[in-house]
């Protein structure tokens, strides 16, 4: 895009989007960052402010309308009307998260020695389903709407590999984020005629500070979950937030993916293509 090089990026004080948000600024984009910790935002704006960029940060709930409309009117006002909008704000909570992979009669005693399915706080399941879809179609909803009346824009979701198949352990973030391939190609589909193009990243195994203490255990070495998901990944690592950028430049590119719409692309070191038989 270079008519109106103005981007928003939700979730953009996490691991992964901060780096997206540093790199986009560093193109010239006029950059929102937006998340729930103004704290975190305000650290990667000075990061792009001292590398002579523009960014401002401001604290927004994306599954709440009201506030992220809130957001869209300083955004309007300070930046003008967005050309790219990355939806990376979402995320897991330790207690929608199971401790087996499978059924266990412990759990119907519900006496706290596995934490089942059935001990699941449904509000929580909910909250996470809520927070990684919604969160995700209210800014579309809100920032597409200013995209559509400029006839142009370019959105990039985030998905995850629970996109692709469910994942032991995590069936709330798996529901939602298989919900947000299909929503992105709903949307794709309904943008077109818009000159907005749709698509979604799915990025594999990286690292931020949640995964970490999922991955590793307190001495360093690799957790049972760390050691089952790269024996089935073929380049036997984890992701760096670095390597999601080419992709996230292709995308934003009406040069080089113009052409280009309603597709989830993973990135993930070859995980889909291993079953690890």
């Amino acid at each position: 895009m270079t008519e109106n090089k103005i981007a928003i990026v939700t979730g953009a004080g996490g691991t992964l989007c901060s780096v997206m948000a540093i790199n986009l600024a560093a193109q010239g984009y006029k950059v929102a960052l937006l998340g729930r910790s103004l704290e975190k935002l305000k650290l990667v704006e000075t990061e792009i402010k001292s590398a002579g960029g523009i960014a401002i940060s401001i604290s927004t709930d994306v599954a709440d309308e009201a506030s992220v409309m809130a957001a869209k009117e300083i955004i309007e006002k300070e930046l003008g009307i967005p050309s790219v909008l990355i939806n990376g704000a979402g995320g897991n909570q330790n207690e929608a998260l199971t401790n087996i992979t499978e059924f266990d009669e412990k759990e119907l005693l519900n006496d706290g020695s596995v934490k089942g399915f059935f001990n699941l706080s449904m509000d929580v399941f909910s909250s996470v389903i809520n927070v990684n879809t919604m969160g995700t179609v209210i800014p579309c909803f809100v920032f597409g709407k200013m995209m559509a009346a400029n006839k142009q824009g370019v959105i990039i979701n985030i998905a995850s590999m629970n996109s692709y198949r469910p994942l032991t352990k995590v069936g709330a973030y798996g529901i939602a984020k298989a919900g947000i391939a299909n929503f992105t190609q709903w949307l794709a589909g309904y943008l077109a005629p818009a000159n907005i193009r749709v698509n979604a990243i799915a990025p594999g195994f990286f690292l931020n500070d949640r995964s970490r203490k999922i991955m590793f255990n307190e001495d360093g070495s690799h957790t049972a979950r760390a050691n089952s998901v790269l024996a089935h990944t073929p380049l036997k690592r984890f992701g760096e937030a670095p390597e999601l950028i080419g992709c996230m430049n292709w995308l934003i590119s009406n040069e080089a993916a113009g052409f280009v719409t309603g597709i989830v692309v993973p990135v993930d070191g070859g995980f889909l293509a291993s079953s690890g038989v």
